[in-house]
């Protein structure tokens, strides 16, 4: 049986609720890696949404940013991340959320992504449009580079090869100006919005862009690897999410190096 996107609304609300009443405070920080932390509030948020599905789906497997891969029926899926933008949650800067998505066969039916601090709930699915609060939300038409505004994100070790630094400041020569929220799922759904023209990340993982690709795909926008690859839910999670008339225009400037060393 499919969960209804009512259900992940209500789910998203109440791990929202428990976001909502620890933001400002002072956490209990752990560390995953020298600047990836973790706070109580994202294992008490993790705890709630997994024994909900668990209690409803007790079948479906999940996956989840802190406690990882639970066993389940691999064709029914869930991918949540507890607080998206854990960073800026533990620092009182408001922007973060809890993001929700749910696959048949690795193929993304329903999202939701919650922002308790703007009570804004974005949600959407398969084949229904993409919705916020009740409203119906679309890309933007913005054509020209010149004219966008886009956003994007780091890995957590800038010292790796691949540290997306060339991407932005190619990009950040081309167009009106670059965001960086600090949470990918927000990103997202803020081109689903038409809040932003475009998003692209590299190295990012399965439950930072679940919920928010699907709602980019049902707003309008195109979704693929960075390389244009259509079949982007896979390692290494390099996404791009903008309005058709930007996407391929963005997708050249990030191959731009990839492909002057093709022709030399």
């Amino acid at each position: 049986m499919q969960p209804s996107l009512d259900f992940l609304i209500k789910l998203s609300k109440e791990a929202g609720e428990i976001l909502k009443k620890g933001f400002g405070k002072s956490h209990q920080i752990e560390y995953k890696g020298p600047i990836d932390l973790v706070t109580e509030i994202d294992h008490q948020s993790e705890e709630l949404l997994v024994n909900r599905i668990r209690n409803a789906y007790p079948d479906h497997s999940i996956i989840t940013e802190e406690s990882g891969f639970l066993d389940g029926q691999s064709d029914r899926r869930w991918y949540i991340d507890p607080v998206d933008g854990t960073s800026n949650y533990a620092k009182g800067f408001p922007m973060f959320c809890v993001s929700i998505g749910y696959a048949i066969q690795e193929r993304m039916q329903l999202a939701v992504v919650y922002d308790p601090t703007r009570d804004e709930c974005f949600y959407a699915e398969r084949g229904q449009g993409a919705w916020l609060n009740g409203n119906r939300i679309q890309v933007t038409r913005t054509a020209q580079l010149i004219d966008s505004m886009l956003a994007t994100g780091f890995p957590y070790d800038l010292r790796q090869r691949e540290n997306n630094m060339d991407h932005f400041m190619r990009m950040a020569m081309e167009v009106q100006t670059i965001r960086r929220l600090g949470s990918a799922a927000l990103d997202q759904v803020y081109v689903a919005a038409g809040r932003l023209d475009g998003y692209w990340e590299i190295g990012v993982s399965a439950w930072d862009i679940a919920a928010g690709t699907l709602l980019v795909e049902e707003a309008g926008g195109l979704v693929t690897s960075i390389n244009g690859d259509v079949d982007y839910f896979k390692p290494p999670f390099d996404i791009l999410a903008a309005n058709p008339n930007l996407h391929p225009k963005i997708l050249a400037i990030l191959n731009k190096n990839t492909i002057e060393q093709q022709t030399s």
